[in-house]
């Protein structure tokens, strides 16, 4: 399975296993194995880079499994075929992203403006609660 360029996954790193899909579907869903659940061993895969990896476990979250594997759940159509490849288009889409390295940031620092425009800003409202309270009595 072709991620990108550089990035190609073989078969023995994907397990597919199928089970009945919960939810609408009438007596098909019964009877008929069409929710999949794709499972990827992430951590013995040799092609994908250790930053690649370390971004995928995080973008994975709760999909990511103790023994290092990404396990996606896919039971949206009634189609196993079309399951199937929603899983893998999903797979596909979770490596992508775990690809693109983050932009740094970059600290900066308010400026002078900024900083007189915040301070004017506080002390305006300050002088508006404080107008707030009863009126004083003279005498």
């Amino acid at each position: 399975m072709r991620i990108n360029d550089t990035i190609t996954l073989q078969d023995w790193e994907l397990s597919e296993s199928f089970t009945r899909a919960s939810g609408p579907g009438g007596q098909n869903v019964n009877k008929v194995s069409t929710a999949v659940e794709l499972r990827f061993e992430a951590e013995r895969s040799p092609h994908l880079p250790a930053p690649v990896k370390a971004r995928l476990k995080r973008l994975a979250g709760r999909r990511w499994t103790q023994d290092g594997a990404v396990v996606l759940r896919v039971e949206e159509t009634r189609s196993q075929a079309r399951n199937r490849e929603l899983a893998r288009l999903r797979l596909i889409e979770l490596i992508q992203r775990a690809c693109e390295r983050p932009k740094p940031r970059i600290a900066t620092r308010p400026t002078l403006a900024s900083k007189r425009r915040r301070l004017e800003s506080k002390a305006h409202r300050a002088e508006i609660k404080a107008n707030r309270g009863a009126p004083k009595s003279d005498g």
